[in-house]
């Protein structure tokens, strides 16, 4: 038995290439299918559920619940057992929230900056909304002589393993990051989380705000909004 693992637009080149069949495979899992969704992947994803012949186990895993979602599981699953996990809220007693709002006229980038220069902003994770969007910011914290790295989806997973260990071993002090990038990160002693952008809904804000304040330790979350 064979397992093969990666993102559905590379597993979709392999195909075309000829270097996977997928034939061979029975079992589909589909983790983060509601971020895979918001990627952009339901064409690759039934063009792998057309070319899988002898699936006969369909496993899906989704932090949330859309009804655009629907039409695309009712093609690849029928009578599906649907398991729901309570999470709950999550504890924030820990964590310091805060907002800063930058008058008009005023760049954020300018702000940020002032506050990467301050010693109590030790280890920091920021969040933008783009891939674009974070490489620029990360530019500039390197033209403010701040010590920053960037991890995204165009970013190789090698170049993303490295600018992480910086992060761990405080090389850097900024990591600056993609909600999706971020998605399952383990981090410890993250300082501040930081909302370049506002989340767009309350579990974005959510996952974010909680790479912080871990294990009993306290944190700090600033949300910029305009």
């Amino acid at each position: 038995g064979h397992i093969i693992i990666g993102t559905p637009g590379r597993l979709a080149d392999m195909v075309r290439q000829g270097a996977l069949d997928l034939r061979r495979f029975s079992v589909l899992v589909l983790d983060e299918f509601d971020r895979l969704l918001d990627m952009g992947f339901a064409p690759e994803i039934e063009r792998l559920v057309g070319g899988m012949s002898r699936r006969n186990q369909t496993v899906l895993f989704s932090a949330t619940e859309d009804k655009s979602q629907q039409r695309i599981i009712d093609g690849l699953v029928e009578n599906p057992c649907i398991v729901k996990v309570r999470t709950g809220n999550i504890s924030a007693a820990n964590i310091e929230q805060e907002i800063v709002s930058v008058k008009d006229g005023a760049k954020k980038i300018e702000v940020l900056l002032e506050m990467m220069r301050d010693d109590s902003f030790e280890k920091v994770l920021v969040f933008v909304d783009t891939k674009r969007g974070v490489s620029r910011i990360c530019r500039d914290l390197r033209k403010g002589g701040i010590t920053a790295d960037e991890i995204h989806g165009d970013k190789s997973q090698n170049y993303r393993i490295k600018a992480l260990e910086s992060f761990r071993n405080r090389k850097i002090k900024v990591l600056v990051a993609t909600d999706v990038a971020a998605r399952g990160l383990d981090i410890s002693h993250v300082s501040h989380v930081i909302n370049f952008q506002q989340p767009k809904d309350m579990e974005s804000y959510i996952h974010r705000i909680g790479r912080t304040g871990r294990a009993g330790a306290s944190g700090r979350a600033i949300t910029f909004v305009n």
